[in-house]
């Protein structure tokens, strides 16, 4: 059975165990094949009229699309028919004359193009290139050069999940683009026609290579325990580290409390847990796990079998969500145990069924360092449930 997906309500002694499948609402998302296109941005401060370019000629025209809000756009590179670039650039035109796009912020769209027969999600951002955009900088008459960029596939919703890590994957455009001929067959076309491979796949690929050791990676994610990887390519290195990273924390708790967690992570008896990737399956070693994470590695597993890989970004995001439903409904109960003995009890009830206990304690403990009261009742607990896992 799936783990819920919670309603935003703060629900007491709940375990993750409650029905209702995580994709549900994701069931008709499809991402059949995936398009891109780069265009240079030109525009102008002041264009008179009868201004134009020096040559006159009609390949100019072609070439570009000038606007009556005096700027242009030439297409750099595209894998799409023609029919369905100009239909795009016309898209992008739009948002441009409305001022709808700003430099290094990507925005997310359904955009109707003769091909797919379907709305298509389209991701699109304007930027500069890194080292013209500092030469701008110190000379305020220099236009540095402008592009944009659109990476199609999917749905909105489906793209919209994937927004931080596009933005992420333009960075290195930013700092490697060179439109030389060599630069732009060796470097930048296939790194735009990977955009897909790279950016929305990595979950599905960790996914399909831990199948339900992947339980571990969740509650190493979860509990900030450290982890190193032996015997990986690049590639598989860096999905689970971008797996990891996705499936924490971090930016939804304090900063203090992730830093200080780590810290005590780390000095642990079983320090970091080891990924050893020289067999066709992962081997782990000084691997945790819990109820909580078990549940939700079978919602990956399950999601696997469609093979949808905007489905787990959704999944990832509700099984973080709990987390923090679990969190505050533990910080709350703390609060109230501090002056109530059956608080106290519901405190230990809520660890012994949410299946996280282990980890929520280590968290709140943390959280809770600099506070008496609340540090005593959290003492309890943690002596409740040490001779509970005894007994």
């Amino acid at each position: 059975m799936l783990p819920a997906l919670p309603d935003g309500d703060e629900r007491e002694l709940e375990s993750s165990e409650e029905g209702g499948g995580a994709g549900e609402e994701r069931r008709p998302e499809r991402h059949g094949s995936t398009y891109h296109s780069l265009y240079g941005y030109r525009g102008c401060r002041s264009l008179q009229p009868g201004a134009g370019g020096r040559d006159g000629g009609p390949g100019t025209a072609a070439a570009e699309t000038p606007s009556t809000e005096d700027f242009s756009l030439s297409l750099l590179d595209t894998n799409l028919p023609a029919e369905a670039e100009t239909e795009l650039r016309s898209f992008i035109a739009k948002r441009l004359a409305k001022g709808a796009l700003f430099e290094g912020m990507g925005n997310v769209a359904s955009v109707g193009l003769s091909i797919p027969e379907y709305k298509v999600g389209c991701y699109y951002c304007r930027f500069q290139q890194e080292n013209l955009l500092e030469m701008a900088t110190l000379e305020s008459d220099v236009n540095a050069p402008e592009y944009v960029v659109c990476f199609l596939g999917g749905s909105e919703k489906g793209l919209e999940l994937f927004r931080l890590e596009l933005d992420k994957y333009i960075q290195s455009l930013k700092i490697n683009l060179d439109l030389e001929q060599k630069n732009m067959e060796t470097y930048v076309k296939p790194y735009l026609r990977s955009w897909f491979e790279n950016a929305i796949c990595p979950i599905q690929r960790v996914v399909q290579l831990f199948q339900e050791k992947l339980a571990f990676l969740l509650h190493a994610a979860l509990s900030y325990t450290p982890v190193e990887v032996k015997n990986a390519d690049e590639r598989t290195e860096k999905d689970i580290s971008r797996f990891l990273a996705a499936a924490s924390l971090q930016g939804l708790v304090q900063e203090g409390t992730m830093t200080s967690l780590c810290i005590a992570m780390t000095e642990e008896q079983h320090k970091s847990m080891i990924i050893d990737c020289s067999g066709p399956q992962p081997q782990l070693h000084n691997a945790g796990s819990n109820r909580f994470c078990e549940d939700w590695m079978r919602a990956f597993v399950n999601g696997a079998e469609g093979g949808n890989p905007f489905l787990f970004q959704q999944i990832l995001e509700n099984f973080k969500l709990k987390a923090i439903q679990d969190i505050n409904n533990l910080k709350r109960f703390i609060r109230q145990a501090e002056m109530n003995h059956y608080a106290l009890f519901k405190c230990y009830m809520f660890l012994k069924n949410c299946g996280s206990g282990d980890i929520l304690l280590k968290i709140v403990k943390v959280e809770h360092a600099e506070m008496p009261e609340a540090r005593n009742v959290v003492t309890v607990l943690e002596e409740f449930m040490r001779e509970t896992s005894v007994a």
